[in-house]
């Protein structure tokens, strides 16, 4: 790999973004429940509620997430106003993803305060699920899964195990910084899910799926039960300029299915590949969802199913 990208400092980080979404701290600014497959094997409903909350610390290069945060520290009841407003809204589902575009575990995101009455909204449901950043999963992480009659789970940002791209991703953390995290929390029974990116600026295709299989692979030997595949996208800034001149290349339908089923292949545990906004890389907007339907069994399903190539003009 010769097309390394370059190191971004967090001001170049902040100075390429666009103008944040205006979000309101007692309303989470998006919820929706969808299917999954469970840690028991069976296609499941989980709620996922996005917290608005304060922004993450650190400025990694690939996230857009910081678009519907707060730039001060989170009110004191925000979140549980907020998650008693989504719950309001959504028909009931049997586990339940509190993602708060950041770490659950940072107290001027989440305040540590609102644990209990966090704890007591989610009594109903078996599985509670957060994302953390891995340098971050300490007391407060075992405060709060004592006060929770669900299952815990943390999804930790592996992103990528390439020894050269992970420091380009300003996330501030290596892969021992992970797999340390993800062994800590499972010695206390803690469930553990981990993000893992597909091709990354410097990568082509090819490597890109290799490098993403590996990062599972290390994800699964450092005691993560389930693996999601996150599809490179851009709109941040941060991510255009690292792949200038060419522009950001989001991997293609056939690069998702191959990297879903070497993943799979891998039997560590469940895998899924993120499907938001799978529309923009359909080279055949006919075959393009039937494709992508074919994932979406495959991740509902864990098992492989034939590819349904495309026979139109420019398709695959």
């Amino acid at each position: 790999m010769t097309n390394l990208p370059r190191m971004l400092t967090n001001r170049e980080v902040e100075a390429l973004r666009g103008p944040k979404a205006a979000v309101d701290a007692y309303r989470p600014y998006a919820c929706l429940v969808e299917p999954e497959c469970a840690a028991n094997g069976r296609v499941e409903d989980v709620a996922t509620i996005f917290l608005t909350n304060r922004e993450c610390p650190f400025r990694c290069v690939f996230c857009d997430l910081w678009r519907h945060t707060l730039d001060e520290p989170t009110p004191a009841g925000a979140v549980p106003m907020q998650i008693d407003w989504a719950l309001a809204q959504l028909p009931p589902a049997p586990h339940i993803k509190l993602y708060n575009s950041g770490n659950f575990f940072d107290p001027q995101a989440i305040p540590v305060a609102d644990y209990p009455a966090i704890a007591e909204r989610v009594r109903e449901f078996h599985t509670v699920i957060v994302e953390n950043h891995p340098r971050l999963c300490g007391d407060r992480v075992w405060d709060f899964q004592q006060r929770l009659a669900a299952r815990l789970e943390v999804a930790l940002g592996l992103e990528t195990v390439h020894p050269e791209i992970l420091p380009r991703l300003n996330k501030q953390m290596t892969v021992a910084d992970f797999e340390h995290a993800s062994r800590e929390l499972r010695r206390r029974d803690c469930d553990v899910r981990a993000f893992v990116i597909l091709q990354l600026p410097g990568m082509t295709e090819s490597e890109g799926i290799e490098w993403a299989v590996r990062s599972v692979a290390t994800a699964f030997a450092a005691g993560a039960q389930c693996a999601s595949i996150i599809p490179l996208r851009g709109g941040n800034g941060a991510m255009e300029e690292l792949a200038h001149p060419g522009g950001v290349a989001r991997p293609s339908l056939p690069a998702l299915y191959e990297t879903l089923c070497r993943s799979l292949e891998l039997r560590g545990g469940r895998v899924f590949v993120d499907l938001w906004g799978v529309e923009s890389v359909f080279s055949c907007k006919k075959c393009g969802v039937n494709q992508a339907a074919v994932l979406q069994e495959m991740n509902l399903l864990q098992t492989i199913r034939p590819w349904p190539r495309c026979d139109c003009a420019g398709g695959t």
